[in-house]
């Protein structure tokens, strides 16, 4: 009976040693809802607090909805709209975009790559026109 119980446990592990190569992003999907939660709670202080800015409305979707453009073991990247509040509902231009990195573990801002004016559409992120809030970990001093 114990042969069997530590067969079954090794079986077990080997069962489970692949997805521990997997990123926290799919070994853990709750960290993307709360990366969803601080990127926006974060944009809303960054544009003035909620009694002048309210985020687009796909930040208040499960896991950021559209609003999330990259999520892996390395973290996440949101990039959405927002206005004044009921903007989307009153059909209103959007007077901010703000695209924000946080980490992996969904806990904390690594970075704003973008809080402004809305870009073009065909503006990529690499065509931003004002620099990185914080600097890259790798990137040569200026």
């Amino acid at each position: 009976m114990r042969q069997l119980l530590a067969l079954s446990a090794c079986m077990a592990l080997l069962a489970a040693s692949p997805s521990l190569a997997q990123d926290s992003y799919e070994l853990f999907p709750f960290t993307r809802q709360r990366a969803t939660n601080v990127a926006r709670m974060y944009a809303e202080r960054l544009n003035g607090g909620l009694t002048v800015y309210r985020p687009d409305a796909c930040m208040y979707n499960r896991g950021g909805g559209d609003c999330l453009i990259k999520g892996d073991a390395k973290g996440y990247i949101f990039r959405f709209l927002g206005g004044p509040p009921g903007w989307q509902i009153l059909g209103l231009a959007p007077t901010a975009e703000t695209e924000i990195e946080v980490s992996a573990d969904g806990r904390s801002v690594v970075k704003v790559i973008y809080n402004g004016v809305p870009r073009p559409e065909q503006q990529g992120p690499e065509q931003s026109p004002m620099p990185e809030t914080e600097p890259e970990p790798d990137a040569p001093a200026i």
